[in-house]
């Protein structure tokens, strides 16, 4: 069996119970890491922070594999296989950046390891880049809706992105539609107030559906440009969390269908082929159109980014580093690559 295979068949944890018991985090919650002065001098640096693990890992062992090698034969390829998907770049996207440098080194006629390396960075910039339209909701009456497993930085997300659209001079509601889990409700009314918008919400245990159609009505209403919508990443009852999800979404196209539509799935950088697997199920159930990758902080493995947008074509659209609001930023393909093999 091949390493391809074993990759294929190893089991993944179960979505709900990985993440069933992980409260999210409050609004003002310390930074999860030590850091000094000169370490926080912008996103960038810490994004590189956060991605230190995995370059490590990844682009460090590419480089030692390269400077190793005297010729590039079918062993070279073999050992960047592994070092890729051990890196959690994933079968898909793995095999296509493979298949990309094989077809560079034979055009180019390539014989020196070490010029493969600016190649591989090039393949993996392309499989990162994004749409041209791929933040279009910003500037049209839109409802965004955040998906994904409790614990992941769902309900904070929410409330980033509100404190970013209202500095912005947009007008933002909030629909706290995560009704079954303790405290979301309070959690998400303070970063409502925070950032200075409008929240509608239901009781615990309430029928998300009421709260979204609750939602959308005041959006019309107040002429909202952005409405972000909280769902549940766990139900406390027998009842389908993607079957939830589905009614919910029939509900917007119902009520609101002239919206701009926007479905994120927000994914938790540190748990690597496990988010891949959350990205799989979740797309299945509410057409994803994009993903906000989550505690890019020194445990993250970012390789997972280039696998999930490769294999599912479903842009990082947004990345966060920390939990302060401006912790949160639009996703940048070059600058990722960029942290990732030059930091």
């Amino acid at each position: 069996m091949g390493l391809f295979e074993l990759f294929e068949n190893r089991k993944e944890e179960n979505i709900q119970a990985d993440a069933a018991a992980a409260p999210e985090q409050a609004p003002d919650a310390p930074v999860q890491e030590a850091a000094g002065p000169e370490e926080k001098t912008g996103f960038f640096a810490r994004l590189k922070k956060g991605l230190s693990k995995t370059r490590d890992s990844l682009s460090g062992g590419i480089d030692n594999l390269l400077n190793g090698y005297a010729q590039i034969d079918d062993d070279l390829y073999d050992e960047l296989e592994e070092i890729m998907i051990t890196g959690d770049m994933g079968v898909h996207a793995t095999q296509k950046v493979l298949e990309d440098l094989r077809r560079e080194v034979r055009e180019q006629h390539i014989r020196d390891p070490k010029q493969c390396r600016e190649l591989l960075i090039r393949s993996i910039r392309d499989e990162m880049q994004l749409p041209e339209d791929a933040y279009a909701f910003e500037n049209v009456p839109s409802i965004v809706t955040l998906i994904g497993v409790n614990g992941v930085g769902k309900t904070t997300s929410v409330g980033k992105l509100a404190g970013i659209y209202k500095a912005r001079g947009k007008k933002v509601l909030i629909a706290a539609a995560d009704t079954f889990r303790a405290a979301a409700n309070e959690q998400l009314a303070e970063w409502a107030k925070r950032a200075g918008v409008d929240m509608i919400s239901g009781a615990q245990g309430a029928d998300p559906g009421s709260v979204i159609f609750d939602a959308v009505s005041a959006a019309k209403a107040r002429g909202v440009d952005i409405l972000l919508c909280d769902t549940a990443g766990r139900l406390h009852n027998k009842k389908n969390l993607m079957e939830e999800l589905a009614k919910t979404s029939r509900i917007i196209d119902r009520e609101y269908p002239e919206a701009h539509r926007e479905n994120l799935i927000v994914l938790d950088a540190a748990t690597g082929q496990n988010a891949l697997q959350q990205a799989r199920e979740f797309t299945e159930a509410a057409g994803l159109t994009g993903i906000i990758l989550t505690k890019m902080d020194g445990t993250a493995k970012g390789g997972i980014a280039v696998a999930i947008q490769s294999e599912l074509s479903v842009p990082v659209k947004f990345i966060g580093v920390g939990e302060q609001i401006e912790d949160l930023q639009r996703f940048d393909p070059d600058a990722f690559v960029e942290a990732l093999f030059h930091g």
